[in-house]
């Protein structure tokens, strides 16, 4: 009796671009078929089937990203966004942040940015240029805060894992600085969001450069 092969599945990526050469070369970068399976999305929003990771939009012009991604929010609110255009102001890709995209990145950004930005989104953290990343946390402190935040005790280990959380690096990454695997980071980010009072690595990101958490 032969006994049923399990496969395991891959990330599903829904990709929208009007390029037929991007598409080309999006999926050759991304790995479709190997490391994860690209679905194309047209320009019906509601395409964005149920299942879909994380949604990548090309945009080779800005003037319509903010609805599009409105958009998708409404079809798909838990769904993540990672913006590729053009735009190099901080300004309108804060907009683009605050409509709802987890991520922007320049059309020119490298196969090694694109890769760091699916795995930083796909953990949880938002991706920005440092300037737009400088520009939330300077919104955010401007915030009246509610109540004192009390002391809080991390444990060696768990500002390891602070501090490359803060330098920008996915799970991947910060398991392999720290020779431990996925799960282990993952264990030691949600001990860490809970003494922290956040529910999500940005805020914990936001907070950490804030109060010099991260810091030594």
């Amino acid at each position: 009796m032969t006994k049923a092969i399990r496969t395991k599945s891959l990330p599903r990526i829904g990709l929208m671009a009007t390029d037929a050469l991007r598409i080309m070369g999006l999926r050759a970068i991304l790995g479709d078929g190997e490391e994860c399976e690209i679905v194309p999305l047209a320009d019906n929003v509601s395409s964005a089937i149920e299942g879909l990771e994380l949604a990548l939009l090309d945009s080779p012009a800005d003037g319509e990203v903010l609805d599009l991604v409105q958009a998708f929010r409404r079809h798909r609110p838990g769904l993540a966004v990672i913006v590729m255009g053009p735009e190099k102001d901080p300004e309108h890709i804060e907009r683009v942040i605050g409509a709802g995209a987890k991520g922007y990145l320049s059309r020119a950004a490298s196969e090694a940015e694109l890769r760091m930005a699916i795995d930083v989104v796909r953990d949880g953290s938002v991706w920005a240029p440092r300037k737009v990343m400088a520009r939330l946390l300077e919104h955010s402190m401007q915030e009246p805060v509610v109540a004192t935040i009390p002391p809080v005790n991390f444990t060696k280990r768990e500002l390891e894992v602070l501090r490359l959380l803060v330098l920008g690096h996915p799970n991947r990454q910060i398991a392999v600085a720290l020779g431990v695997d996925e799960g282990t980071v993952k264990a030691h980010m949600g001990r860490v969001m809970r003494k922290a009072g956040v529910d999500n690595r940005t805020a914990l990101t936001m907070r950490a450069l804030e109060r010099n958490w991260a810091v030594g």
